[in-house]
């Protein structure tokens, strides 16, 4: 299962909570609710206790301190739909509210639909929509840049320490750095990449490896160790010796 998320409507209108940047996905939201989420449904085995006066979508029972909460699964993505807090002195009062509403939308949607539902529950409204979708989307963006940084690092790092070229898979294409630094010497750093890639991604790997001049990128005719395969391109750049060494003392995990 993925990290579980709040729906736009649950976070605005039933955790308060104000709609942060794109830069922060909505399943990383630091809440409490939230957090017994996703350490209800980590385990797949885990056995979870559905809401059973809602029949027309399985929803299950999530509580923390006077939290409580309604989740629903569209694997393997997990979804806080509905969050309220119980009263003190009445453990069940969210569930009685959230069944007493769920049975007026159904009577309401009959009224105007020509009483379609069977069911004894309605709550369609509650699920993901499009504002999810669209959410989800804009968040997409941010999380491939945080990816590329972690995977520029990570490779920089590499090869850093053995001089060998180091590559991994991104998206449409695949990305090889390789660092030649001798002691007292300029840091040489190429970066390589084969695939589909838009001039403007290349760009973004250049802005993710430290102390090197952005307009001191020139591409070459071969790697320092082989000539180069068809479909691969390389640039290389001078990197400040600084700035390598204190890569290695940075862990992006």
């Amino acid at each position: 299962m993925d990290r579980a998320r709040p729906t736009v409507r649950c976070l605005r209108h039933d955790l308060h909570l104000a709609m942060p940047e794109v830069d922060i996905p909505l399943d990383e939201i630091d809440h409490p609710l939230l957090s017994k989420t996703n350490e209800q449904f980590f385990d797949p085995d885990t056995p979870h206790e559905r809401i059973r006066a809602i029949d027309d979508n399985i929803m299950f029972k999530v509580k923390i301190q006077r939290w409580r909460g309604a989740v629903w699964t569209d694997e393997p993505q997990v979804w806080l739909v509905v969050a309220g807090q119980r009263e003190s002195g009445s453990p069940d009062d969210f569930y009685a509210a959230l069944a007493a509403d769920t049975v007026a939308a159904r009577k309401g949607y009959n009224a105007t639909h020509g009483g379609q539902l069977t069911t004894d529950a309605y709550s369609a409204h509650l699920l993901p929509n499009v504002d999810d979708a669209e959410r989800y989307q804009l968040e997409a963006g941010a999380r491939f840049l945080r990816l590329l940084s972690t995977t520029v690092h990570t490779l920089l790092r590499a090869s850093l320490r053995d001089g060998r070229e180091h590559t991994a898979d991104l998206a449409t294409f695949r990305l090889g750095i390789q660092i030649r630094a001798d002691h007292g010497h300029e840091t040489y750093v190429a970066v390589r990449v084969s695939g589909s890639v838009p001039a403007n991604l290349i760009m973004l790997v250049f802005d993710n490896v430290p102390g090197c001049d952005h307009t001191g990128w020139f591409p070459e005719d071969a790697l320092p160790d082989r000539l180069l395969h068809p479909g691969e391109y390389v640039w290389s750049n001078i990197m400040d010796p600084s700035a390598a060494a204190k890569l290695l003392d940075i862990d992006d995990s």
